[in-house]
């Protein structure tokens, strides 16, 4: 039975989206830049045409627009990289009293108030850790040259994180009007509409969760920062605004910065202090950031399932490296607007309710 000419046009379409998913796997290293280039420039547009509006002719406009994100990721380099240097030769330093407090105070106190029966070598931890930190934190350009050399594909990533964002996002910001009408000029006339409407949704959407997400992210740096002040620790600034900050990145970030203040609070307040003054401060700041600041700031508005988030996260990982770790949820939730718009239209269909 010949195939008719909508069945012909769906075949074909089937066949270029799985065309399409499959370069997107496989050319995923090459594709990272350009990528986060895109939603930079998507993110950055508006402040482009904030100063267009106030008189600026669009291409300075697009490089004010580049060197203000420069200077933020700069600023946001110049918390993280002290306070790793800072905690390896702290780590370096006072690593062998913690030890022996852990296993002559933390350990006993433990096994006895909870029935544990728990061991520490500390001889053999600190062997192993003296040689994981016998360089950290002292060459850092060969460390990065290596990774380079470890094959084109490590190369290439950080070849375009380093050199072709700023590149193709300045491309990008300054043509963004032009791209924009071209794209929306190859939609077939008849869906125009709905596609709009699919766009705004999205727009909105990312809109409203990135303004959120970033009184979220301050107002928690506000109360990591004041918490480690009033406990004592040395680093209280910068971790408290890193714990802020890396709270954009799902479980993960929130993982991260509890980790850093953990070796921090152990090596200067104790191993029993440190562990109650983080597991407190920390502990409340989930409480709170999941009960009342993400509902009331940023709200149910992406809509995904924790699974979904986690799915997500290993996902876009896997596909564009820390970029795509970064990315993951606005991707998901331009996704899910997507798959929410199908399923709709799956339900609607004929076929669904055909008896």
């Amino acid at each position: 039975m010949p195939l008719t000419a909508r069945q012909r046009q769906t075949a074909l379409w089937t066949v270029v989206a799985a065309l399409l998913a499959w370069a997107l796997v496989a050319l995923g290293p090459i594709l990272t830049p350009f990528v986060a280039a895109a939603i930079l420039a998507y993110v950055l547009a508006p402040g482009v045409r904030w100063l267009q509006a106030r008189g600026i002719p669009r291409l300075p406009a697009a490089l004010l627009v580049i060197v203000f994100a420069l200077l933020a990721l700069l600023a946001i380099v110049l918390i993280l990289v002290p306070i790793t240097q800072q905690e390896v030769v702290l780590i370096r330093r006072q690593f062998p009293a913690l030890a022996a407090s852990i296993s002559e105070r933390l350990l006993p106190w433990l096994n006895q108030t909870f029935g544990f029966a728990l061991k520490f070598d500390a001889a053999s931890m600190r062997e192993w850790l003296s040689g994981q930190l016998a360089d950290s934190g002292e060459d850092w350009a060969a460390a990065l040259l290596g990774y380079a050399r470890s094959g084109w594909a490590a190369a290439l990533q950080v070849i375009g994180t380093l050199f072709l964002v700023p590149v193709v996002l300045f491309y990008l910001l300054t043509d963004w009007p032009d791209l924009v009408a071209r794209a929306r000029g190859l939609i077939p006339p008849r869906w125009v509409q709905p596609l709009d409407e699919l766009f705004d949704e999205t727009d909105t959407l990312l809109g409203q969760y990135l303004r959120g997400q970033l009184l979220v992210m301050l107002s928690l740096a506000v109360w990591f920062s004041i918490a480690l002040l009033v406990a004592g620790f040395e680093m209280w600034l910068p971790i408290g605004v890193l714990s802020g900050l890396l709270i954009f990145i799902p479980y993960i970030g929130f993982a991260a910065g509890f980790a850093f203040a953990l070796v921090a609070g152990m090596l200067q307040l104790g191993p029993l202090a440190g562990a109650v003054w983080v597991a407190a401060i920390y502990g409340i700041a989930q409480l709170v950031e999941s009960t009342w600041l993400t509902p009331r700031l940023v709200g149910e508005r992406i809509g995904l399932h924790p699974v979904a988030v986690i799915f997500a996260l290993l996902a876009f990982g896997s596909l564009f490296g820390f970029v795509g770790v970064l990315l993951a949820l606005p991707l998901a939730a331009i996704t899910a607007v997507g798959l929410r718009r199908l399923l709709a239209a799956w339900q609607a269909s004929e076929f669904y309710h055909r008896g």
